[in-house]
C-alpha cells in the first residue's frame, strides 16, 4: 500500500473532532498528524494543547493525536512533512479563509475544504437542523421554538448541539442534560450553559459530546424526532429533514462573507430572517436579497426576538452593568448583544463601562474585541476565568447587572448586588410559519399523520 498521505486538521476543539471521526478515524488512507488551536480560543487553562486520547481516536491512532498551536502551522507543515491541511473550525470570513490557505499553500502543503455530504451521519430519526450564518443569530431560541412545535404534536423529542467539549474527552463521548445537576456534575462551562439552562428551565431534553455518532445512538432511542442545535454558523452534523437557516440584519451582508455560513445559506430549506423588530428596514431589505439570491428556492420567515425581563421597574432609571452572551459579542462580532438592547428598551440611566473593571484574561479579551459598546462579555472557560468575571461584576459601581447572556449567572458566582435576567424569544410574523414547515416535514417522515 502506498504511503499515507499525511494530514494537520485546523480546529477549534469542535468540528476537528467531527470531521476526524467521521472521515479520518478509520481511514487508512491518511494519517493525520495532529490538531491545531488558535491561542484565543478558550480550551481551559491547558490552551487546548491537549492529546486527543487513544480511546477516541481507533486503531489506528494507538498514541492518540497531539494539539499544536495554529500559529505555528507553516513550521508544522515542514516539520511534520504534512501533505494536506483541513479546515474545520466555525465563523471566519472569507477573507480569512484565505489568508490562511494562503500561508498552507506557502508552505507546501495543499489547503481543503470537505464538503457536508462527506461529514453528516444519516439518521434513523428525523431531523429538524437550526444552523445560521454568523455566531449569534438566534440559533437557540429557534431550536426551542422547533423543539416545542414537535412536542406539541405528542411526539418525544429530543435536541442534540453541536460540541463545546472543554473538559475530559474520554468523559464527554456522548452527555445528556435535563437537570441543573447534570450541569453541575459535568462541570459545565459559561459557554456550555448558555446553551443548555434554557432547555432545562422548559423541562427540555438536550445532548451533547464529541462523539456524535454514539451521541446519535443515545438520542434515536429516546425520541421520535431530534433536533440539532448548531454552534456558531457550522453545518448539521446530521443529515437534515428539515435545514433552518438564521439570517441577521444587524449584521447585514455577513450571510454571504463567512465560511461556513453560506454554505448553510446555500443549503437552506428556510431562511429566518431574525431580529427585525431591532433592524433597520433597509437592513431586513437588504438580507432578504442576498437570501433570495443565493437560494430562491429557500421558504423565507419574517421574525422578531422580543426581549423580556421579570421587573422592568428595577431597570428604569438605574445605572447597569451589562454582562453579554460571551460567543455572540465575540467571535461574533456584535458590539451588544440583548442585555444592551433591554437596557435601552426598559429606560436605564446609564450603562456602565466595564473595561476598567476587568483583569487578566478578561481584559485580553476586552483589547482584542474593541468593538464591543460597554458590554462585559461573560467568559468562564476555565475557574480562573469565571473569578474574573466575578471579580469585574463584583468592583462595578452600579444599581444593578443586567445579564444578556442566557444563563442565570447567580448559580455560578456571587455578586454582591442584584442579577437582572434578560429573555427572549422567537415570534414568527410571516407565512408559512415554522409550524407549518415543520408539520409538513414529519407527515413526508411519515411520523405524523
Amino acid at each position: 500500500m502506498p504511503n499515507k498521505k499525511r494530514v494537520i486538521i485546523v480546529g477549534a476543539a469542535g468540528m476537528d473532532y467531527h470531521v476526524f471521526n467521521t472521515y479520518f478515524r478509520d481511514n487508512t488512507e491518511y494519517e493525520v498528524v495532529g490538531f491545531t488551536a488558535a491561542a484565543e480560543q478558550n480550551l481551559g487553562t491547558t490552551g487546548g494543547l491537549r492529546t486527543y486520547p487513544p480511546s477516541l481516536a481507533g486503531k489506528l491512532y494507538l498514541k492518540g493525536i497531539p494539539t499544536f498551536v495554529e500559529k505555528e502551522l507553516p513550521e508544522l507543515i515542514k516539520k511534520l512533512e504534512v501533505e494536506e491541511v483541513v479546515l474545520a473550525y466555525s465563523d471566519v470570513s472569507h477573507v480569512y479563509l484565505m489568508n490562511l490557505a494562503s500561508k498552507v499553500l506557502t508552505a507546501g502543503a495543499n489547503w481543503r475544504l470537505i464538503a457536508p455530504r462527506f461529514l453528516q451521519i444519516q439518521a434513523k430519526k428525523p431531523i429538524a437542523a437550526v444552523c445560521a450564518v454568523r455566531t449569534g443569530c438566534g440559533k437557540s431560541q429557534t431550536s426551542r421554538r422547533v423543539y416545542e412545535i414537535i412536542k406539541n404534536h405528542g411526539l418525544k423529542v429530543v435536541a442534540i448541539r453541536e460540541p463545546m467539549p472543554y473538559g475530559d474527552l474520554e468523559k464527554q463521548v456522548w452527555q445528556r442534560f435535563a437537570t441543573y445537576k447534570d450541569l453541575d456534575d459535568q462541570q459545565a462551562t459559561i459557554e456550555e450553559r448558555e446553551e443548555y439552562e434554557p432547555y432545562i428551565d422548559n423541562g427540555m431534553v438536550i445532548y451533547a459530546g464529541c462523539d456524535y455518532a454514539e451521541i446519535l445512538k443515545h438520542a434515536e432511542a429516546e425520541a421520535d424526532v431530534i433536533v440539532w442545535d448548531g454552534g456558531n454558523n457550522e453545518i448539521a452534523f446530521y443529515k437534515p429533514d428539515c435545514l433552518i437557516v438564521l439570517v441577521d440584519p444587524l449584521r447585514p451582508g455577513h450571510e454571504l462573507r463567512y465560511h461556513p455560513g453560506e454554505v448553510n445559506l446555500r443549503s437552506a430549506d428556510v431562511v429566518v430572517i431574525n431580529k427585525e423588530d431591532t433592524a433597520k428596514a433597509t437592513d431586513i431589505e437588504k438580507v432578504r436579497a442576498n437570501v433570495k439570491l443565493a437560494n430562491p428556492a429557500a421558504v423565507i420567515i419574517d421574525a422578531d426576538s422580543p426581549c423580556d425581563v421579570a421587573d422592568p421597574a428595577a431597570i428604569k432609571g438605574k445605572r447597569v452593568l451589562v454582562v453579554e452572551d460571551g460567543p455572540t459579542v465575540t467571535h461574533g462580532g456584535m458590539g451588544y448583544g440583548a442585555g444592551k438592547i433591554a437596557a435601552q428598551q426598559f429606560g436605564a440611566k446609564e450603562m456602565v463601562d466595564p473595561r476598567p473593571l476587568v483583569s487578566g484574561s478578561l481584559a485580553r479579551t476586552m483589547e482584542e474585541f474593541k468593538h464591543l459598546q460597554k458590554v462585559l462579555p461573560a467568559m468562564g472557560y476555565s475557574a480562573e476565568q469565571l473569578k474574573e468575571l466575578e471579580d469585574a461584576i463584583n468592583k462595578a459601581d452600579c444599581d444593578i447587572v443586567l445579564s444578556g447572556t442566557p444563563i442565570d449567572l447567580t448559580r455560578i458566582i456571587k455578586a454582591n448586588k442584584p442579577i437582572v435576567r434578560v429573555n427572549y424569544r422567537l415570534r414568527e410574523k410571516s407565512k408559512p410559519d415554522l409550524e407549518a414547515v415543520l408539520t409538513d416535514m414529519l407527515r413526508r417522515k411519515g411520523v405524523l399523520k
